[in-house]
């Protein structure tokens, strides 16, 4: 059984979400940036649901290229095309009675979103160059690091798809957000390697603390890749601030509800305290709307604020981005 770890809020709030998917055959849409453990939260609920000891098959919609995303998907006949010299079948009748995982599905061609539309509605596909429609009992979980919301204004991605998968949204939050999972993390991956090299890392307890103020732009996976790479680097079995990349060590701090711009000098002649705190204001809501693809709402909770008055600050701070109207 694959394991999602951590202690935070968040992400017991996830385990219990999963627990509640895992009985259903709903559509759930997994939303996350890169490394979060999208594909993991989707394991997780096959395992626990009634379709475990069936299929599970994962599709990385932006590593397929266009031309051949069809017929990985939805195969194909002998003769369909330059090459098909037997017919061949697709990930969804290879997954019947199982899950399909459809990864990074903000990726996928229009063509394709429409015959994803209708295996969504009918669960009936057809493989290419045939014309025999085949019924297909498959659960289908998506997962994208992009907002859809904004894919489907600006005409990327069909309404009527999103609307579809996004029956039940479930958003794994980046590491940046969750500081308290990383020493818990930093002890998982330390076993998991052990059992690879043969021994045990020890990390100082001022290297986790450098690793809770980084941002983890690659999120969980560079965490685990970091410390592969100390394993494979070590000489002594301890890894203490030396060993540590200097972009870890030296990164800015990040954004947190305890933030003090560095450039308010309490020491200064004199301050202007409107300004000041009118700066510090707009500085959080454009961290908020940046970490959150500037969809409000998100934003907005992030602030623990409410929607209106996140717009109402945007106006008066003149904060505004025509990229991510809504």
């Amino acid at each position: 059984m694959v394991e999602f770890i951590g202690k935070s809020k968040s992400i017991q709030d996830i385990l219990n979400l999963i627990e509640k998917l895992s009985k259903t055959d709903t559509t759930v849409l997994i939303v996350g940036e890169s490394g979060t453990g999208k594909e993991l939260v989707a394991r997780m609920i096959h395992e626990k649901s009634k379709r475990a000891n069936r299929p599970f098959v994962p599709v990385n919609c932006a590593a397929i290229p266009e031309s051949l995303l069809e017929s990985e998907l939805f195969g194909h006949e002998k003769g369909a095309f330059t090459g098909a010299l037997y017919s061949r079948p697709g990930r969804f009748e290879l997954a019947n009675d199982g899950t399909v995982f459809l990864d990074e599905i903000g990726d996928m061609p229009l063509m394709l979103q429409v015959k994803i539309l209708r295996v969504l509605q009918d669960r009936i596909i057809e493989r290419v160059g045939s014309t025999r429609a085949l019924k297909v009992n498959v659960r289908i979980i998506a997962a994208t690091n992009k907002n859809l919301e904004l894919e489907v204004k600006e005409g990327r991605f069909r309404e009527d798809l999103f609307w579809r998968l996004n029956v039940v949204p479930l958003t794994i939050p980046p590491l940046r957000e969750r500081v308290e999972d990383i020493p818990i993390l930093c002890d998982y991956f330390v076993e998991k390697f052990s059992k690879k090299f043969g021994y045990t890392l020890k990390i100082k307890p001022e290297v986790i603390k450098v690793f809770m103020k980084y941002s983890w732009p690659g999120n969980v996976r560079e965490l685990e890749n970091l410390i592969e790479r100390l394993y494979v680097l070590n000489e002594d079995g301890i890894v203490d601030l030396k060993d540590i990349p200097d972009k870890i060590k030296f990164s800015e701090k990040r954004f947190s509800k305890d933030f003090i711009p560095e450039d308010l000098n309490p020491f200064a002649v004199s301050i202007d305290l409107n300004e000041a705190l009118r700066d510090y204001e707009k500085k959080l809501i454009l961290h908020a709307l940046n970490l959150h693809g500037w969809i409000k709402t998100r934003a907005a909770n992030y602030l623990n604020i409410n929607r209106t008055t996140l717009i109402e600050k945007m106006k008066r701070l003149g904060i505004r981005d025509e990229k991510h109207m809504d």
